[in-house]
């Protein structure tokens, strides 16, 4: 499927397809599968129901360029973790004041994620444990690379990261983060957008991703 568009109808068509690609892997007895909210849930959902392992929530947010949220130049994590691009910043000419305001938006959104999806929940460990970093494309790999860390902090065994699709810049960055890295559409466009690989996209919103995790604590995963 390299360099083609439109390979997969949506993000749960995506999900079984990269559960088969991993169901043919040697992995742990139970490994613990790590989904990044909102895009990483549907796919997530469908790799923890094919390999019977307890879904997680990957909390991760982008630290956003004030002038434009679509662009960010770090992300902070569920754990608190802050990770900031700074050759990217020195380039923005980006201020000490607004960096700090930036990076407290972020972990104040994380923190509120958290609270809303997790609901409490005591999330499974994933100390020792093979985790699966899941999402539903890899742009520049910044996001995932925050989530990589942030596992790695939680002393996790082995790391694999798992996508749909995602540009072959980000799947090389982020290979030398990863013990392995499992993408079934890498695309060499310099124009690459996740949207592209999809016949069917959306933001998910909220409610959408409440409801998955209902299915996925009917199944016993989350």
């Amino acid at each position: 499927m390299r360099d083609r568009l439109s390979v997969f109808e949506d993000r749960t068509d995506a999900g079984r397809r990269l559960a088969a690609t991993l169901s043919q892997l040697e992995m742990a007895a139970e490994p613990v599968i790590c989904a990044i909210p909102a895009g990483g849930i549907p796919p997530g959902l469908e790799v923890a129901r094919a390999l019977k392992a307890p879904l997680r929530m990957a909390v991760v947010r982008k630290v956003q360029v004030p002038w434009n949220p679509e662009a960010g130049f770090g992300a902070v994590t569920w754990n608190g973790r802050v990770f900031l691009n700074h050759p990217l910043m020195n380039a923005l000419s980006l201020s000490e004041t607004e960096v700090n305001a930036a990076v407290a938006k972020a972990k104040k959104n994380v923190k509120e994620r958290v609270a809303k999806f997790a609901g409490g929940r005591e999330e499974p460990g994933i100390e020792n444990r093979m985790v699966v970093l899941i999402d539903d494309g890899l742009a520049t790999g910044y996001t995932m690379l925050a989530a990589i860390e942030a596992v790695q902090a939680e002393s996790a065994r082995e790391v694999i990261v798992a996508v749909p699709t995602g540009s072959l810049h980000a799947v090389n960055f982020i290979a030398r983060k990863a013990d392995l890295v499992v993408c079934l559409n890498v695309r060499t466009s310099p124009t690459f957008a996740v949207a592209q690989a999809y016949e069917h996209w959306h933001d998910l919103t909220d409610q959408e991703v409440q409801e998955l995790l209902i299915q996925a604590r009917d199944m016993g995963l989350f």
